[in-house]
């Protein structure tokens, strides 16, 4: 057996992928299963967005385009940042790339070594532990309570730095919680970090449309006391319903920027062409389609929120952005994660457990509401079905 490097013993995975197999195979099999693990939109990608990849295969985009990414789709994402958040970024520090996840995996790679320190969210992104572990550097996990509404506190986040410290991982709204860091808290950590100038940080804003009840999301480009070290990380896959397109995109300081570069030219040359042209239509275009999508999850939200406090044992607070739900699960006698597992086999629901997010998830589960309001209403009644009758093991 060749010798593989002791680093990739270490890396995890992101467990709802596992989980959606398992449905997928069970569904195979001629089992109705409700899905709710998955974190994907259950929209299609919107016509004209479709239609300007159609279009640009018609026009010849077929070959590579710089790693760094087209310069009309740099420009769109920078208009878009300016439009949102009205803030300055130049196209020459914006990145694109082949999703989300790609940002992560290079953020933690600059800054993850032996005896390094790297803070993220607890519960959180399953990826952010697992990359950070691959590089070595030590994970350093940031509570993320209930009691805080599932908004991180930038008093207990600052007291976690330490002079190890190398890298800040910020998640708001937030997978798995759906938590929106309010702006007061945003900005007493922004103060905080002014003791702190060695400390990069990169701030995933994936679900930045997605925000409900009035709740403000508050970019971390709005400090100008932060863009020297900042990393900011967006995309297409839940704003457009466009996961499998893999479009990502990220804003980089000007020193980190050529390192970006560069390890985009080593690892995957470019984003391919077609996806970028959609990406302009998706930023330039009518913003209708957003607007509609987050107001269907909105009213899911408020299905799901409801449905779960009548459950026996369930309690779950609102969830303020992004598209899901974090039940405690506690009072049901229940483990977590066995509890997710004999949801899926016995009553054909597909959830997540909690611990799948981190050590703090114990006692929670992960509910996606991207799917119809109708499946959601059945999974419900499956899951007060299955507590009313069927007791922890």
């Amino acid at each position: 057996m060749p010798h593989v490097v002791p680093a990739f013993s270490r890396i995890g995975e992101e467990n709802a992928f596992a989980v959606l197999a398992r449905a997928t195979e069970l569904a195979a099999k001629g089992r109705d299963i409700i899905n709710l693990g998955i974190g994907q939109p259950d929209f299609p990608t919107p016509p004209h967005i479709v239609e300007a990849a159609v279009k640009a295969l018609r026009d010849g985009h077929h070959g590579y385009t710089p790693a760094t990414g087209i310069l009309p789709l740099r420009e769109a994402v920078a208009a878009d940042l300016d439009r949102r958040f009205s803030v300055e970024v130049s196209p020459e520090s914006v990145m694109i790339l082949p999703g989300g996840k790609v940002t992560m995996f290079a953020t933690i790679l600059m800054f993850g070594e032996p005896g390094a320190e790297i803070l993220y969210p607890d519960p959180g992104f399953p990826i952010y532990r697992s990359m950070i572990e691959f590089t070595g550097a030590i994970p350093v996990p940031v509570p993320i309570r209930e009691a805080n509404g599932f908004a991180f506190s930038a008093e207990e986040t600052l007291s976690l730095i330490t002079p190890r410290t190398r890298l800040l991982i910020l998640n708001s709204p937030a997978n798995p919680t759906g938590g929106v860091t309010p702006k007061v808290e945003i900005e007493r950590l922004v103060g905080g970090l002014a003791k702190h100038p060695d400390v990069a940080v990169m701030s995933d804003e994936i679900y930045g449309t997605m925000t409900y009840d009035g709740e403000e999301h508050v970019s971390l480009l709005r400090y100008p006391e932060l863009r020297d070290r900042l990393v900011y990380l967006d995309g297409a896959s839940k704003t457009y319903a466009m996961t499998g397109w893999r479009l990502g995109w990220s804003v980089w300081p000007k020193p980190l920027y050529e390192n970006m570069r560069k390890l985009a030219v080593n690892a995957h040359s470019c984003v391919n062409a077609a996806t970028q042209w959609a990406g302009i239509a998706a930023l330039s275009g009518p913003q209708d389609c957003v607007r509609e999508m987050v107001e269907e999850f909105d009213r899911r939200r408020k299905i799901v929120v409801e449905g779960l406090n009548r459950l026996p044992g369930v309690s779950c607070i609102t969830p303020k952005g992004a598209f899901y739900a974090f039940p405690n699960v506690s009072r049901t006698g229940w483990k977590a994660k066995a509890l997710a597992s004999t949801l899926l086999d016995e009553a054909g629901v597909a959830v997540i457990g909690g611990p799948d997010f981190g050590v703090h998830g114990e006692g929670y589960l992960r509910l996606s509401y991207a799917n119809s309001a109708e499946n959601i209403l059945r999974a419900l009644d499956r899951m007060g079905e299955f507590l009313e009758t069927r007791k922890a093991a």
